[in-house]
Parts: structure tokens; C-alpha cells; sequence
């Protein structure tokens, strides 16, 4: 894989990804968060909590070991990226809670994340092949990667708005870019191998990415009573920031084969999301003269 793409060109993507989440950021949408937290923390504990538990599910039916367990686990603990908040307003769900979703949970998910791989790392990793995770370095990446750029892009919305406007949908396109470039180096990194790394992890990824956008509508559905806020929620659920999680698997850890279920699954939400969006529009139409759920 080129050495520049990792430790170079994935993390200033993800600056610059980040900071598009500040753009599209004001101080409402955590006003909003306040006076409305229900629909926030139903999000939250969806992506937080159901999200990861899930995971840890699906890779004990499935039996996922070692690299590729671990390689999943970190996935889920991933935030919604800019993407999510693009399919929301495709899908006519509510772009405020989604840009607070991803956010504040990205905001959480640096003290998080690094702790939380530990733990994976410890119990899906085989004693034959130790890997060494450095928390304290994970965690201030995180920082400067995740947090401080979206303080910026805020800042920059505050002073420039029209600006920042223009400026978010060619972020939203150049985060799918580079995770797909970083995908395709992951490829031909792996060579040989990677049909059989797919057939093991494949089966695993698509699972957790439809059950927990089911359970995610299932559980918005029963606590929110709001078609956009439930669509909003299963697509914030449904789409992780896949670009985080490769700079764990692949800049962090160094692991191709880590980088394995990341990589099936950042390619899988796109499709999984786009169905899930058509068919919210095409039902739109037939119960615009019912009460929202």
C-alpha cells in the first residue's frame, strides 16, 4: 500500500472531512439537541451502544477471528461521517439531527474508540500473533483529526456561510473518493487473498449493516413517532465514517487484513443506504395524508 496514501493523505482526508462537519454546523443544532433531546439520544444510543453490541453479535454467530473481528469491531464504533447527512436530505429526514448526530458523537467516539480497540484487540486477537495498539497516540490523533477540525469548520461557517455552504458538497464527494482509493490500495495490497478474506468477512459485514439499520428504524420508530427523525436515525446508524476507521485499521495498526471488513462494509452502506432511500421516496407519496409515525 503507498506509505504517503496512509500516513499522509488519510489523515488530512479525515481533517478535511471533519472539518466539513463544522461547516454544515451552527450553534442551533445544539440548541435544538436541548430543547429537543429525545429524538438526539434515541441517535446516540442507537450509534453508541446498539451499533457496537450488535457487532460483538454478529461476530460470535458468525465466528469472525482475530484481524477480521477486530477489523469490524473498530467499524462499529466509528460515527456517522458527512455522508450520512447527505442521504438523510436525499432521503427527506431531518439534516439537523443528523449533522448533530454526527457531531456530538464524534465528538465522544475519540474517548472512545481507542479504549474500546483495546479491549477488542485483547479479546478477538490470538496470542500467536500479539499486536501492540498505542492508546495515548490513538487518542490524540482522534483529537486532532476528529474534534479540532470541526471546531474550524464551525468557525469558518460563523464567519463565511455562504462560503461554507458551497464548500460542503465537494467534501461529501471527496470523502467517497478517498475511501475508495484507500479500498482499492487495501485490494491490491492483499493480492491473492483477498477473495478468500472476502468470503470470510463478507457474510458478517452485510449482516450487521442491515440488522442494525432494522433495529435502528424498528427502535426509532417506537420511541420517535417522526418519519424524518426514524429515517435520519437508520441512515446514522446505517452509514459509518469508514475513512476513521482505515486510519485505525491501516494507519495506527498497520493491518491489510484489519482493514478487511472496513473496506467491505464502507462499499456495502452505499448500496444498503440507497435502497433504503428510494424506497422512503417512493412510500413518501402514499402516506403524506397520514399522521407521521
Amino acid at each position: 500500500m503507498p506509505p504517503n496514501l496512509i500516513e499522509i493523505g488519510l489523515p488530512i482526508a479525515l481533517i478535511l472531512i471533519m472539518t466539513g462537519v463544522g461547516l454544515s454546523l451552527t450553534t442551533q443544532d445544539f440548541y435544538r439537541v436541548l430543547k429537543h433531546p429525545q429524538s438526539f439520544f434515541v441517535g446516540a444510543a442507537c450509534q453508541l451502544l446498539l451499533l457496537p453490541l450488535m457487532a460483538i453479535a454478529v461476530i460470535a454467530v458468525t465466528g469472525l477471528t482475530a484481524e477480521l473481528a477486530i477489523g469490524l469491531f473498530i467499524l462499529a464504533l466509528c460515527p456517522g461521517g458527512t455522508t450520512s447527512n447527505l442521504y438523510t436530505y436525499l432521503a427527506k429526514g431531518d439534516v439537523g439531527l443528523s449533522v448533530s448526530l454526527t457531531a456530538i458523537v464524534g465528538f465522544i467516539t475519540p474517548f472512545i474508540l481507542p479504549f474500546m480497540t483495546a479491549w477488542a484487540i485483547e479479546y478477538y486477537g490470538q496470542d500467536s500473533n500479539k499486536i501492540d495498539f498505542p492508546i495515548l497516540k490513538a487518542w490524540l490523533q482522534l483529537i486532532v483529526v476528529g474534534v479540532i477540525p470541526v471546531i474550524i469548520g464551525m468557525g469558518i461557517r460563523a464567519r463565511w456561510p455562504a462560503s461554507a455552504k458551497k464548500a460542503g458538497p465537494y467534501i461529501n464527494w471527496f470523502s467517497v473518493l478517498v475511501l475508495l482509493l484507500v479500498i482499492l490500495s487495501i485490494c491490491i495490497q492483499l493480492g491473492d487473498k483477498l477473495i478468500d478474506y472476502i468470503l470470510m468477512a463478507g457474510p458478517a459485514v452485510i449482516v450487521l449493516n442491515l440488522i442494525t439499520m432494522l433495529l435502528g428504524y424498528a427502535v426509532a420508530t417506537l420511541y420517535l413517532h417522526n418519519r424524518a427523525q426514524t429515517r435520519t436515525v437508520t441512515l446514522e446508524v446505517g452509514l459509518q465514517n469508514g475513512t476513521l476507521a482505515l486510519l485505525v485499521t491501516t494507519g495506527l495498526l498497520k493491518d491489510e487484513v484489519m482493514s478487511i471488513a472496513p473496506s467491505i462494509y464502507g462499499l456495502f452502506m452505499f448500496v444498503s443506504a440507497g435502497i433504503f432511500v428510494a424506497w422512503v421516496r417512493r412510500m413518501a407519496p402514499q402516506v403524506e395524508s397520514n399522521t407521521s409515525v
